[in-house]
């Protein structure tokens, strides 16, 4: 996959969790640096999909026993699913509503991408070791390119991020900051 002037009529930009109840994890500056991506994919009329996690009644939420107690809190405001407004979603772009951490499993991403002839996927939000991950991991074993923007994502401490960037990212795709893919994508 060479990295300048990608096709976007074959790649899909994938923002994950960047919804009112979650951005908090990641500030704001994930957030501006994920509407840049909007508008340079809407610039190139490029595929957009937001995803989210929402449950239904609660019962459809996974919950295995482990050694550590989710953080999510029990009682979540009505609009927690809601996408933060600064990134315009625009009734022609693409929601995934998903149940557990990645995008791919029970949900039909993956049919809406290849239905499209995307091969590529640039992937960010919130959180990086969590959602975001776990999605890559999925794309890679669909066998999608991807492109991971490491500013345009964040988790709970610095180490777990790093960690994420440093050991598993390199090995499913290729690693550029919003700058890096705005300059090497110009319009």
């Amino acid at each position: 996959m060479k990295m300048k002037d990608i096709d976007f009529t074959k790649t899909a930009l994938v923002l994950i969790d960047l919804q009112k109840g979650i951005v908090p994890i990641g500030g704001d500056e994930i957030v501006e640096k994920s509407v840049q991506l909007v508008n340079r994919f809407r610039e190139q009329n490029g595929f957009i999909s937001f995803v989210r996690v929402d449950f239904q009644d609660g019962k459809d939420a996974l919950k295995p026993e482990t050694d550590q107690k989710s953080s999510a809190p029990q009682e979540r405001p009505a609009d927690w699913a809601e996408f933060d407004s600064r990134l315009n979603v625009q009734e022609h772009d693409y929601i995934v509503t998903k149940r557990q951490w990645g995008a791919f499993f029970g949900t039909d991403l993956d049919l809406q991408l290849r239905r499209r002839g995307i091969d590529t996927i640039v992937l960010c939000g919130i959180a990086t070791n969590i959602g975001v991950e776990s999605t890559a991991r999925e794309a890679f074993q669909y066998g999608y390119n991807q492109i991971f923007i490491t500013d345009a994502m964040a988790t709970f401490t610095k180490e777990e991020h790093e960690a994420t960037l440093s050991y598993i990212f390199p090995k499913i795709g290729k690693l550029r900051t919003t700058q890096q893919f705005l300059m090497e994508n110009e319009s």
